[in-house]
């Protein structure tokens, strides 16, 4: 059921990566082709199922459909039953969910679960907006840190660490976007790193990063080397892409990393 949940807010999130970069009403006008600009029916929209029955190609003018809207769609899904399993795990370490389960462990639960789904949602439009438009869309961070902060007052144990790794690593980047001159990676990436501090915090964001790094540098000279460096109508490689990456791997396996590296 979640799944299913997932693929909705999925569908949902193809209309913020698509509409936020060109400043367009996420909430006003109907969904459309983008070749045709024909109001597509609400059975047109239905996620994946619509993509497999129109066999990927637009009902009025026949044109491809782009594999993004399905990806975006089972990726949101797989991510929310992966992360109902995180915040399971996560909530029952201090007490036995059958035999100690009060009132409030249960409202924790759902707000933790709750907060995220927010923020990896939220971090899937960075991921996708970046990727498509070479833009993190300040609409999507600025609110996403927001609730982590909220979030972070609720659970005070995590408050001061989280800031200082928010803190941290926003310096560190903010150096590396004022030696490169912009050049290196966009500001926007130096915002979005302040949010994963924040979502992460330590230990959790150095696997983050260092995963981040790596991936990046590799895809990076891959690309170089197939002389495929610009991308995405004339932008530089997008980085967004690989510190969500390496962030949705870290808030599942960081500890383990952390604990490979340490022993």
């Amino acid at each position: 059921m979640l799944f299913i949940l997932g693929l909705f807010i999925g569908s949902f999130l193809n209309v913020l990566i698509d509409r936020l970069p060109r400043d367009e009403s996420v909430i006003k006008g109907r969904s459309y082709c983008d070749k045709c600009k024909k109001t597509l029916k609400w059975y047109d929209l239905i996620p994946v199922l619509s993509f497999l029955i129109l066999g990927g190609k637009c009902r009025y003018c026949h044109s491809p459909i782009s594999l993004y809207y399905p990806i975006v769609e089972i990726i949101t899904g797989t991510m929310f039953v992966l992360t109902f399993i995180y915040v399971y795990r996560l909530q029952t370490t201090d007490y036995s969910l059958f035999d100690n389960l009060t009132f409030q462990h249960f409202s924790n639960s759902v707000i933790a679960l709750f907060y995220y789904l927010l923020i990896i949602s939220s971090l899937i439009v960075v991921f996708f907006a970046d990727l498509k438009y070479g833009i993190i869309p300040d609409k999507i961070i600025f609110p996403a840190m927001v609730i982590s902060f909220l979030y972070l007052i609720l659970n005070t144990k995590y408050l001061i660490p989280n800031l200082f790794s928010g803190a941290g690593v926003f310096v560190f980047f903010l150096g590396l976007y004022l030696i490169t001159k912009g050049k290196g990676m966009g500001f926007g990436d130096v915002k979005l790193v302040f949010l994963l501090g924040l979502f992460l915090g330590f230990p959790k964001i150095i696997p983050a990063f260092y995963i981040s790094f790596l991936t990046g540098a590799f895809v990076g000279l891959i690309l170089i080397l197939l002389k495929k460096k610009k991308l995405f109508s004339g932008a530089t490689i997008p980085f967004a892409p690989f510190l969500v990456l390496g962030t949705f791997i870290s808030l599942f396996f960081g500890e383990s990393i952390v604990r490979l590296f340490i022993y």
